[in-house]
């Protein structure tokens, strides 16, 4: 099973399940939003995904399983985010993007999909430099509330960010670049220590020989 994290595209909206084929909870204000038909949503987020990628770049990272999109994260700067006004403990930092959505299907949950998206996000915004974070407004409530677009703290939490502005609800939470680069050392590292734990000892040479112990 083949595991990898690519570019968001306008195409891949058509393919992905979950809650952002159409939602535009956070592309448009609460007026706009309301005056969009059920019917246009989709039509609206490929215009919102088209038109970022034009004028700012690449706002987000699908994880594919055996090249099927099972997995993705959104963001962008808050200025292409009208919908995160709402929100008493807005505006995001000026040095940093915001994190809108991660979603990973029920079926490959629990695998690390997520931190590998978070990963690749960071990956994405430290080459183009000039950002040092990315935030995200988080619910303390857990998943499912406000339509399911608001993440849950415990899984910001979990891929490193931290609360930047309390709120008893929705507090504001960050993630410094260099922290997503350290959790991914961390891994790697511990990683590296479970395989050194299990394999096998080079032989030592003694003067030349190799004792019967060191070759069995």
């Amino acid at each position: 099973m083949s595991r990898k994290v690519v570019r968001l595209t306008v195409d891949h909206l058509e393919q992905l399940d979950g809650p952002c084929q159409g939602c535009l909870f956070w592309q448009l204000d609460p007026v706009s939003r309301a005056r969009v038909d059920d019917g246009d949503a989709v039509s609206e987020k490929e215009a919102w995904v088209s038109q970022v990628l034009r004028d700012w770049g690449s706002c987000g990272r699908v994880a594919l399983v055996d090249d099927q999109p099972v997995g993705y994260v959104i963001y962008a700067p808050d200025a292409f985010l009208p919908g995160a006004g709402a929100f008493p403990t807005a505006p995001v930092s000026p040095d940093a993007v915001l994190l809108t959505n991660a979603w990973v299907h029920p079926s490959h949950a629990g695998g690390g999909l997520g931190r590998m998206l978070v990963q690749g996000m960071a990956r994405d915004l430290i080459k183009r430099g000039g950002i040092k974070a990315v935030e995200a407004f988080g619910d303390t409530r857990g998943p499912g509330r406000r339509g399911t677009c608001v993440l849950p703290t415990d899984f910001l939490g979990s891929v490193g960010f931290k609360t930047q502005r309390a709120h008893g609800t929705t507090p504001r939470m960050r993630m410094e670049l260099r922290t997503a680069l350290s959790l991914k050392d961390e891994v790697e590292a511990a990683l590296e220590r479970i395989v050194g734990a299990v394999r096998p000892a080079k032989p030592r040479a003694v003067e030349g020989r190799m004792t019967r112990g060191e070759l069995n």
